[in-house]
Formats: structure tokens, C-alpha cells, sequence
């Protein structure tokens, strides 16, 4: 048994927790600020008062699908240079600064910077996320009953971080513009690794390297006997969890990317406050760590409790009932939908996104915290790193998941190409504050048309069949659009589908028709407000709204489907384990210790 050294303690535990305490809040408080703006940026159009990358929503949730996924699969290499290389410290400090680089990239205005700046993060929550956490436990001697604690204290401060930075960076992204929220998740990374810099004295001996041969003599005979009958099936069960993982995750990551993009687009986020009209919808994203914080206990305490009546308590069922009572959250993300489809172009009420939330957070914290203890308790100890390391794999398997069940849920814009003048163009919008930049690169407020700065602009419109031909109405008037642009190739498909849908003009169809100037030619000044180089793009309102009610339905449909299918077969599961959970809960009663059970997001 390894024996750490007295330390300076504050609160009775280790000094050195709070200095891992406050470098993975602010840590948290970078990627969870960063990600929640992450789709809304590359969604908006790069002509845009403030300006995004102009990708299609369907792109940009791809591609937030592939990013969250590498962020959790770039543990596995992090965790092995740790432990063959650099030792768990010195890892975490070089993630520290490889993050420092990419948020502070992120924050620069272009287009390599954006994709630099996501590479570097990448591989920087790679190098720190999974040996932080080996250090929080490298602060305790064996057996310390304060170590569950520990790891407890931990967790609220991933979720201080994660909630502050939602509200924060949302807010600096909305008023300021989204590479001023870039930065100022990129300030709190630095925070941490000040931090973290500073807090050195208090982790001697922590992390350390050990020349990669610190597998003890238990370690090595394990790995060169062969699995026994009960570690074969508890594998098999092992590999079960991580197929619940990776649903749950797949279900429950919809936060970042389509629930997003719904509560920005179709969620009325007015406040009638005169300091804030509207709440930014990457403020939303703060839901999920404040109600952690507030139920967190509860739930545990209830879970105790229920354990304590006698009734069922495993893992698997634990993690059964959280998947089901997550997915039901999608039930109110139905319901907004259908109010939202009450009327053209409506929005719906924000106590669905609220409820919706609530019921995900009170899932996560029945699923997640079991996962990586249910680890520790069933795999094979010649496994047990391979194991931990398709947990994170699982994890990241069901961020990529995610983004594809967010990307079916939005349709492909028609697309088109305007043919009139500007001239013709001005009649259909309104002037409007715009912020620009002067040749000093200040900003100056301007009062005009948005064609006039090469500006997007959009006009509601009703879409319907009249003579086997496609009429743009403009949406509460008696204007003709359809003369505005060309759509090619692509009228015959939209005719066909209106003529399937029965649209009239008494029955109209609708789409908010965006306008932008094509992102190259709007970066020749000499040119500005000449009203060329203009396309059009589209989706049918209520086709996207169809889409989405069907994303979110068949998401309750199969998480409650899958949960009930695990509880249905829990005893041949729990067959399986041989035990392993109820000689750990005997062991710790008889010590008078209580299962944490805490997982580290």
C-alpha cells in the first residue's frame, strides 16, 4: 500500500484538492463556454451583423458531432502518455497549455484560427480531462474514507464552472460578438493554469512520473493468467454499460447542438426586461450544471434511501431509470414544438427547454455517476486501463452519436440565386442598427439598409402551388418574391413536394427566405453595397418542424424502449456480475462507509 505524506490541509483534505478544485473549474468553465456557442457560430452566416462561418445547420451540428467525440476519444492517448511518458502531472500541465493556445486562437477572426483553435482544445482536454482526475485520487492514501469526498468537492466544481460559464460567455457572445466570447472562455483557461502553475508545492509527489513500470506484483500476475468463467461474463456486462453509455450520451448530447439550435431559432427567449430583451439561447446551456448543483444531493440521498428500503439499486438499474427518465424530457422539447407549429413562424414557451432540461440533469445524475465506479467493480484487473479507456471511447462514440441524430433532424436549405438589383431588394427590408469596423478597427454604429454593407438580411414568406407553378407571397402582404431569384434544379423538387402537401393558397406553406452575399466576394471593400453576389436559402417551416417533432419523439421512443429492455433482462445481468456489487456494498456498511458513486464529466 502506497503512503502519502502529511500535507497541508484546508476544510480537512489535501491543500493540493482545491488547487485541482479551482483548475478544472475554470477548465470546465472554458469548454462548456466555448461549446455553448460552438453551433450557433458556425451556423450564423459569415454575413451577418455579426458574422459566424455561414454553414448550414445540418453541417455545423456535423461538425460539432465530430468535435465533442475526439475531445472524449483523445483521453485514451492522453491517459497512455501519462502513464508511459510524462507522468500524470506533467500531462495535465502540458493539456493546460495546448487549451491556453487553442481558446486563445478561437479568438482570433478567422477561418484557420476557428479549426487550429478546435485542434489544439482537442488535444489539450486529451492531455488534462482523465489525469486530473487520477490526481484528485493520488491525494489520498488507500482507504482514506475522505477520498469519495474529495471527489465529490471535485464535481461541484466542474459544475460552478460549467454553469457560470454558459451564462457568461453567452452573454459576452450575444452583446459583444462570438470571438469575444471565445476569449473570455479562453481568460478562464488561463485563470486555471495560473492556478494550477501556482498550486505546484501543494502536489509534490502527485502525478509523478514512475518510468512506466508501476504495476504492482498483484498487477503483473493478473496479466499474464488467463480470465476466469465470472471475469468473462462480468466483461460481458461491462460491454453492456458501455452500449447504455453510449445511447444515453447520444440522447443526452443534444444540448450543445439541436437543442441549441431550436432554442435559438424557435423558442421565445423575450424577457420584457429593459437590460435584457432576450436571453441568448447558449445561456440555456447553464440549465444543466445549476440543477446538478441544486439536486445533485437529492438525488444521491434518494438513491441511499432506496438502497437502504431494500429495493433494487444496482448500476445497470440505476443507469436503466436515468436513460428512461432522460429521454422523457424530450416530451416537453414535443410539446414546443407542436405549440410552435400552431401558427406560422411561431415560437414556443421557454418552460419547455426549462422542464426538458431538468428531466436530462435529473437522468444524468442517475446514470453517470454510477458508470466509472461500475468499472472499478467488474473489470478484470488485467483490463482494468483498457477498460477505463472504452468508457471514454463510449462516451465520445456517443457525442458522435449526438451530432448525427441533430444533423438527420435538420433538412437541406433549397438554394437559389438572386437575379435583381439591389434597387428591387430595398422594399422588402427595413433599416438597421448595424455595428461595423473602421479602417482602425473600431467599432462604429451605423443606421442603414443591411444590402448597403453587404449584410444578410431575411423576408417571411408564403410558399404555394397556383397553376402547377411555386408563388412566393411575401408573408402578411400581397407582394410577389418569386421574381427575386432563381432556384435552378431545385424548383421542380420544391414543386413536388408542395404539390404533395396539398399547399395553397388558401393553405399556405412558409419559409423565412435568407438573403447573404457570398462570404469572398463580400471581403472586396471596393465593392461594399453594391448588391451583387447575393444568394437565397430556405428550408418549408413546417417540414423542419415535422422533422424535429419526429427527432424528438423517436428520442423518447427508444430511450424508454431501451431502459425497459434493461430492466427487463436485470436479473440475468446481475447473474452475470457473480455478485461484485453486493460483497462492495457489504464491505463498505461493514466499514461504515456509503457509496459516492460520483463520475467525473
Amino acid at each position: 500500500m502506497s503512503t502519502i505524506t502529511a500535507r497541508k490541509e484546508i476544510f480537512g483534505h489535501p491543500a493540493g484538492l482545491f488547487i485541482l478544485f479551482f483548475t478544472e473549474m475554470w477548465e470546465r468553465f472554458s469548454y462548456y463556454g466555448m461549446r455553448g456557442i460552438l453551433v450557433l457560430y458556425i451556423a450564423t452566416s459569415a454575413t451577418a451583423i455579426d458574422p459566424g462561418l455561414g454553414w448550414s445547420n445540418k453541417d455545423a451540428v456535423w461538425l460539432y458531432g465530430w468535435y465533442t467525440m475526439l475531445v472524449y476519444v483523445a483521453s485514451i492517448p492522453g491517459g497512455w502518455i501519462a502513464d508511459k511518458f510524462l507522468g500524470q502531472k506533467k500531462t495535465v500541465m502540458l493539456g493546460g497549455v495546448l487549451l491556453c493556445l487553442g481558446h486563445g486562437i478561437l479568438a482570433v477572426p478567422t477561418s484557420w484560427a476557428f479549426f487550429t483553435g478546435l485542434l489544439l482544445i482537442i488535444l489539450g482536454v486529451g492531455g488534462l480531462k482523465p489525469n486530473i482526475s487520477t490526481m484528485v485520487g493520488g491525494l489520498y492514501n488507500e482507504g482514506d474514507p475522505r477520498r469519495d469526498n474529495g471527489f465529490t468537492i471535485f464535481y461541484i466544481g466542474i459544475n460552478i464552472g460549467a454553469f457560470l460559464a454558459s451564462i457568461s460567455v453567452g452573454l459576452v457572445a450575444y452583446y459583444y460578438g462570438w470571438h469575444y466570447g471565445f476569449g473570455l472562455a479562453g481568460i478562464g483557461m488561463l485563470l486555471g493554469q495560473l492556478v494550477f502553475v501556482w498550486g505546484q508545492k501543494y502536489l509534490k509527489g502527485v502525478g509523478e512520473f514512475s518510468g512506466g513500470t508501476s504495476a504492482t506484483e498483484a498487477e503483473k500476475a493478473a496479466a499474464k493468467r488467463p480470465l476466469t468463467k465470472i471475469e468473462k461474463d462480468r466483461v460481458i456486462v461491462l460491454l453492456i454499460s458501455f452500449l447504455i453509455v453510449v445511447v444515453f450520451w447520444g440522447a443526452f448530447e443534444q444540448a450543445g447542438g439541436l437543442m441549441n439550435l431550436y432554442t435559438d431559432a424557435k423558442v421565445d427567449r423575450s424577457t420584457g426586461w429593459s437590460w435584457l430583451q432576450e436571453i441568448p439561447a447558449a445561456v440555456f446551456q447553464s440549465l444543466n450544471a445549476g440543477y446538478i448543483i441544486i439536486f445533485g444531493t437529492l438525488i444521491g440521498g434518494f438513491w441511499t434511501w432506496w438502497r437502504k428500503s431494500g429495493k433494487e439499486s444496482s448500476s445497470i438499474f440505476k443507469m436503466a431509470v436515468g436513460t428512461i427518465i432522460m429521454g422523457l424530457g424530450y416530451v416537453f422539447m414535443m410539446f414546443a414544438s407542436q405549440e410552435a407549429s400552431v401558427e406560422a413562424f411561431g415560437k414556443a414557451a421557454m418552460i419547455w427547454v426549462f422542464l426538458a432540461y431538468l428531466f436530462h440533469t435529473i437522468g444524468e445524475l442517475c446514470t453517470s455517476p454510477v458508470a466509472l465506479s461500475f468499472i472499478t467493480k467488474l473489470a478484470p484487473l488485467k483490463y482494468a486501463s483498457i477498460m477505463m479507456g472504452v468508457y471514454f471511447a463510449a462516451t465520445g462514440f456517443g457525442n458522435k452519436l449526438a451530432g448525427s441524430i441533430g444533423e438527420s433532424a435538420q433538412l437541406e436549405p433549397y438554394n437559389g440565386k438572386v437575379l435583381v438589383e439591389k434597387q428591387a431588394m430595398i422594399p422588402f427590408m427595413q433599416r438597421d442598427s448595424i455595428e461595423i469596423k473602421n479602417k482602425q478597427k473600431e467599432i462604429v454604429e451605423v443606421f442603414d439598409y443591411p444590402i448597403n454593407l453587404d449584410k444578410n438580411f431575411s423576408i417571411q414568406s408564403d410558399v404555394y402551388i397556383q397553376d402547377d407553378k411555386v408563388v412566393f407571397q411575401e408573408h402578411e402582404g400581397e407582394r410577389q418574391l418569386g421574381n427575386l431569384f432563381d432556384l435552378g434544379e431545385g424548383k421542380q423538387a420544391l414543386l413536388n413536394t408542395l404539390k404533395d402537401q396539398g399547399a395553397t393558397n388558401e393553405n399556405p406553406y412558409h419559409a423565412r427566405l435568407k438573403f447573404e452575399k457570398d462570404a469572398d466576394a463580400a471581403q472586396v471593400t471596393e465593392n461594399r453595397g453594391d448588391g451583387k453576389n447575393y444568394g437565397v436559402s430556405f428550408v418549408l417551416e413546417e417540414e423542419q418542424s415535422e422533422q424535429e417533432y419526429k427527432t424528438f419523439m423517436w428520442l423518447v421512443i427508444f430511450t424508454v424502449a431501451f431502459g425497459l429492455l434493461l430492466i427487463l433482462f436485470l436479473k440475468k445481468l446481475k447473474k452475470l456480475t457473480h455478485g461484485a456489487e453486493d460483497k462492495q456494498v457489504e464491505k463498505l456498511e461493514q466499514e461504515n462507509y456509503e457509496l459516492a458513486d460520483t463520475d467525473i464529466n
